[in-house]
């Protein structure tokens, strides 16, 4: 017996932050006579989908998010922002330093006009709500626990077979199945890779002083080390959120280290703007790579997120990166069912993809060079970027075009 073909708009590979984002933002797309786009989501994770398509959280990673100011807002047009808010904590002050040396520099949410320059959230807070808004969205239904077998291209549609036997069909598929991106795979999209060599530890940690809203980016021999403000349930304002970049080897004996012994040596490399450490949470560890997809779209397919871009985290902009992608590919497709056109023609795939070219490219510039120039131990360069952060806390125009790059605009 021959399975039935399911037929949809969309199949969206994978179904985590990415994936449901992707979900989310083209739901609420219609096609020109009205009727909503239909979206199949196809998730490895055991997600218990009822016959309601109501669906239970996933298990999103136990990571912190820094969501940008224009991030935050491209929630908001989804309706998510609004469960979310009060778990994200504001982020009103930037502080830069670099350990050991003279140059600082500082960013106020207030001389750029904006209530708060980003925010830190739970990863699986905002997953959590993704997925409860995308309950309420009947032209979307999961595929899950379900992984892709095989993918065939066609001139006019795609066919997806999974690992059940079950086939969908659908004009575009979006790849958002991570670093690892089987559909990028089965298109043999090359990608272009760089280890960091660099480990980074991330943990939750409780402070003695309350962090008033500010992140903390702090340059040591080792490398950058990030102090985010996190929300608490005593609205203590005591709990952050610890992204400690360093060697592998560094890392390793970080991780080897008891709570207090790791407690004291976060100490001595943040220092004490927050008096001492008083408890330090679950703490793991991931080495950091860049890997960049050498083709953003494919036939009638797009890479969105980390099947896209994984970048070094020292900026805080992977999340948001993808964000932006998810948004304008929306916006490309609007545009087509308003003219009742092709979503998936590849002349607008490539025009979608030498639109956020330039991003793609400022982004991990922007990211490479702040590793290249704060993971560095030669005097030049220490004297260099001393003086380079001295430059940007007191040139306006400068910290201006920096803030807004990392705001999101």
């Amino acid at each position: 017996m021959v399975n039935k073909k399911q037929q949809v708009d969309v199949i969206i590979i994978g179904g985590g932050l990415s994936g449901c984002l992707s979900a989310l933002a083209l739901s609420t797309l219609t096609t020109s006579s009205g009727t909503p786009l239909t979206i199949a989501i196809v998730e490895a994770s055991d997600i218990h989908a009822n016959s309601n398509q109501e669906t239970s959280a996933l298990h999103f990673d136990s990571r912190v998010l820094a969501l940008s100011h224009g991030s935050a807002n491209y929630l908001k047009t989804l309706n998510v922002w609004q469960a979310i808010h009060s778990k994200a904590a504001a982020i009103n002050t930037i502080h830069i330093s670099d350990q050991g040396n003279y140059g600082k520099a500082r960013m106020y949410a207030h001389e750029h006009h904006v209530n708060a320059l980003g925010y830190v959230i739970e990863m699986a807070t905002l997953g959590d709500a993704l997925v409860q808004a995308l309950q309420k969205a009947p032209n979307v239904s999961w595929f899950a626990p379900n992984q892709v077998a095989n993918i065939d291209w066609h001139s006019t549609h795609v066919d997806i077979q999974l690992d059940d036997q079950q086939l969908l069909q659908a004009a575009l598929i979006l790849g958002c199945d991570g670093g690892q991106s089987k559909c990028r795979q089965f298109a043999n999209i090359d990608v272009v890779t760089k280890s960091y060599q660099q480990t980074a530890i991330i943990a939750n940690v409780r402070f003695e002083k309350p962090h008033q809203h500010i992140a903390y980016e702090r340059f040591t021999e080792h490398g950058p080390l990030a102090i985010l403000p996190l929300t608490d349930q005593d609205n203590s304002g005591q709990k952050c959120s610890l992204v400690w970049t360093t060697t592998p080897e560094h890392a390793d004996y970080l991780s080897q280290l008891p709570n207090e012994g790791f407690a004291e040596q976060l100490n001595q490399t943040f220092g004490y703007w927050l008096g001492v450490v008083e408890k330090v949470g679950k703490r793991a560890s991931y080495p950091l790579d860049l890997v960049k997809a050498n083709e953003q779209v494919f036939h009638r397919m797009v890479l969105i997120g980390n099947a896209s871009h994984t970048i070094h985290p020292i900026a805080g902009q992977g999340f948001n990166l993808g964000l932006r992608d998810v948004s304008e590919l929306a916006a490309v497709m609007a545009k087509q069912l308003s003219k009742n056109e092709d979503i998936a023609s590849f002349a607008q795939l490539s025009r979608y993809a030498a639109t956020r070219a330039k991003d793609h490219q400022q982004i991990i510039g922007l990211t490479d060079s702040l590793v290249a120039l704060f993971s560095n131990k030669h005097t030049p360069l220490i004297v260099g970027r001393n003086v380079g952060l001295k430059v940007l806390n007191y040139c306006q125009s400068l910290k201006s075009s920096f803030v807004n790059k990392t705001m999101g605009y």
